[in-house]
């Protein structure tokens, strides 16, 4: 296994914004460059602690300079396993992830560099640090207690033996999650069972099913949450029953790929290690680094929303079983049957079928015209795609974006479509980190999964996804518009119960009247999106919103219930357990599961939100209230988007998250804006 000048992992890049070079990259580069990256950075580890009387240069800024050769890596080999990856992809994550948890438990769970990080924290005001440095300082220190630096030895080594297999049951958790949501597609052999769904979603469902060797039939793949966007249009009842059903089940099933072990000994690790640290439970350790703080200040807010978002959810049902009735049917609605027959209710009270938004919403009019304008009109930045880019997959397209004054920004990526080797779901990640300590400009990618058309069709989004590209683009904004000094406070470095906010922000663009009129035009005819249905929309708010809540605020409770636990309290049995859990919050509805169960919940097994799920509305608080603001103050302004950008969105993590969002907002938030929003005042 050899390392030398030719790893492209070797030395930054030299291709513009140090865009990874993809045309050189192949999978035998991952492993050297990782053990090699080990090694170089723990020797500037032991270059630092050799340097003398701690100085703020000498460590805490050396620090962020080090182990850019394992960084750089890391980057391009996460980002490429969760958007494409493969067998070799899969084995190699599998190899590195528990040594990489153990390589950052050497360098953070060292006593005598803990103990140069915490002289230097005794003596910050002495130090003449301005305000970012300053908060580096804390930040490191807090970091080095969070890990456990300050344990006993043999505390210390119990922690790190915690974190290997932690680190080792993520990897198998995914791995094994995306297996089983492959098998368990479901398989159509009649078209006229897809009925409901449009002549592209079926002429890709045949492509998918040719492409897995059933030429001449169709396959219906399974999503990462419970149920399907495919429910909202298929009439065929059974195959929706079919599709519910093993939406519910992904990697619950006794089979190779079962993830109830897998969860229960993470769930009881993480137990383990908040008791090592001297906390009550895994939430407890979790949430002291969060805008949270502790349970306690979650479980407040969220038992103010569950009850009324359970009565609407209620009240929604009974609708749905009157719209059933209507239509001369006599059977009991399910959960399978949800989805169909509130658009025929959401037609019936507001005139609005947003299946027929589809035509409205073609993907590349969306993204330049819909998503690009409103930041043009918001920040003045503007967006070139650079063909001559090579990104790390055919459909990842490269987008330069400029400042207003023609400055270059970032690098953005837009990988939009699904595909059997990308894990589900929508996400943002950085290539590239921005900061001026190193110079760096970002490069920053976005993933979704949408449907990918059939050959020569056009791509129409759904009004979810739609939504979600709004959403994953405000996460983008907060990587390109980050403007720090250190790379550890660069873009979405902010808490986990914060890094939401300015993403669900950015959704509010979507029906804003400058943009919507801009982008939603008829792909065929160039016809405007009616007026009316806009309005209606509007009117229907706060529509269907108690089963959108219940389901969020039940996964929300269980990822709780399992991080409150002691390492006695850890049960036996994933199913009991779910089902407890969520009746005791009173959000047992069985027409409303909750979004993930366990065993499907990469979030918080796989994806570094333990006992975080709850961050979604936690920041969703921050959006409605700051929603308001923009409203109140003139909507898709210059002046609004510059006061955004230069006090929240450019700074990063370089201060307390709610500090932050006072210095924009002037205030504390107001949680009556959401529970207007949700229709739950």
């Amino acid at each position: 296994m050899t390392f030398n000048a030719e790893n492209p992992f070797a030395l930054r890049s030299t291709l513009e914004y140090e865009l990874p070079d993809f045309t050189k990259i192949r999978d035998e580069h991952y492993l050297p460059a990782f053990y090699a990256g080990c090694e170089q950075h723990l020797e500037e580890i032991d270059a630092i602690l050799a340097s003398g009387e701690p100085t703020f240069e000498n460590t805490i800024v050396a620090m962020e300079r080090a182990g850019k050769i394992l960084e750089r890596m890391l980057m391009v080999f996460y980002n490429k396993s969760s958007s494409d990856t493969s067998p070799e992809l899969d084995k190699i994550e599998a190899e590195i992830a528990p040594k990489l948890s153990a390589h950052s438990d050497t360098i953070r769970l060292n006593p005598v560099l803990y103990a140069r990080v915490e002289e230097l924290f005794n003596k910050r005001d002495s130090l003449g640090l301005d305000a970012e440095g300053e908060w580096l300082l804390v930040r490191y220190y807090e970091d080095f207690r969070q890990a456990g630096a300050h344990l006993s030895e043999a505390e210390r080594t119990k922690a790190m033996q915690i974190n290997q297999r932690l680190a080792e049951l993520d990897t198998q958790f995914s791995q094994q999650l995306l297996n089983d949501t492959n098998d368990l597609a479901v398989l159509v052999d009649d078209v006229a069972e897809l009925d409901g769904l449009s002549a592209g979603e079926i002429a890709a469902a045949a492509d998918l099913a040719k492409e897995r060797g059933h030429e001449g039939k169709w396959l219906l793949a399974m999503v990462n949450f419970t149920g399907n966007p495919m429910l909202e249009t298929l009439t065929n009842r059974s195959l929706r029953e079919k599709i519910m059903k093993n939406s519910l089940v992904k990697g619950g099933r006794s089979n190779d790929n079962d993830n109830r072990p897998v969860l229960l000994e993470a769930v009881k690790l993480r137990a383990e290690k908040a008791k090592l640290f001297g906390y009550e439970s895994h939430a407890h350790y979790v949430l002291t680094d969060r805008t949270a703080k502790n349970p306690a200040n979650v479980h407040e807010m969220l038992r103010k929303i569950a009850p009324a978002a359970r009565r609407n959810a209620e009240l929604e049902g009974q609708d749905i079983q009157t719209a059933i009735e209507k239509t001369g049917e006599s059977f009991k609605v399910q959960s399978w049957d949800w989805d169909l027959y509130t658009e025929k209710v959401r037609l019936e009270k507001y005139n609005i079928d947003t299946e027929l938004f589809k035509p409205y919403f073609e993907l590349d009019r969306v993204l330049f015209d819909g998503v690009f304008f409103a930041a043009t009109k918001l920040f003045g930045i503007t967006f070139k795609e650079r063909k001559d880019l090579v990104g790390y997959h055919p459909e990842a397209r490269v987008f330069e974006v400029f400042n207003e004054d023609g400055s270059k920004l970032a690098l953005f990526i837009g990988d939009f479509f699904t595909r059997d080797s990308k894990r589900g779901g929508a996400w943002m990640n950085n290539l590239v980190d921005q900061n001026h300590l190193l110079g760096q400009l970002p490069v920053v990618v976005n993933n979704l999964n949408i449907p990918k058309p059939a050959k020569g069709e056009p791509a129409l989004l759904s009004f979810d996804f739609t939504t979600t590209l709004f959403h994953e683009f405000g996460h983008a904004l907060h990587g390109m518009l980050s403007n720090v000094t250190y790379p550890r406070f660069s873009g979405t470095s902010t808490p986990r119960d914060f890094v939401e906010f300015p993403s669900q922000v950015n959704e509010m663009w979507m029906f804003w009247p400058e943009v919507v009129g801009n982008f939603a035009k008829h792909y065929q005819t160039g016809e405007a999106l009616p007026q009316e249905w806009i309005d209606n929309l509007k009117r229907a708010e706060t529509f269907n919103q108690g089963h959108a809540t219940v389901s969020y605020l039940a996964a929300a409770i269980l990822d709780l219930a399992w991080h409150q636990l002691t390492p006695e309290q850890v049960p036996s049995n994933v199913e009991e357990f779910e089902a407890k859990a969520i009746a005791d919050y009173g959000l047992d509805f069985d027409l409303v599961p909750t979004r993930y169960r366990s065993t499907y919940f990469s979030h918080i097994f796989a994806g570094g939100y333990s006992a975080g799920y709850y961050g979604y509305i936690w920041s969703e608080v921050l959006d409605a209230d700051t929603v308001d603001w923009f409203k109140n103050n003139g909507g898709l302004t210059r002046a609004n988007g510059e006061h955004f950008r230069n006090e929240l969105l450019s700074r990063g993590g370089t201060q307390d998250a709610l500090q932050l969002f006072r210095n924009f907002r002037g205030k504390d938030a107001s949680i009556e804006p959401l529970l207007k929003r949700r229709g739950l005042l």
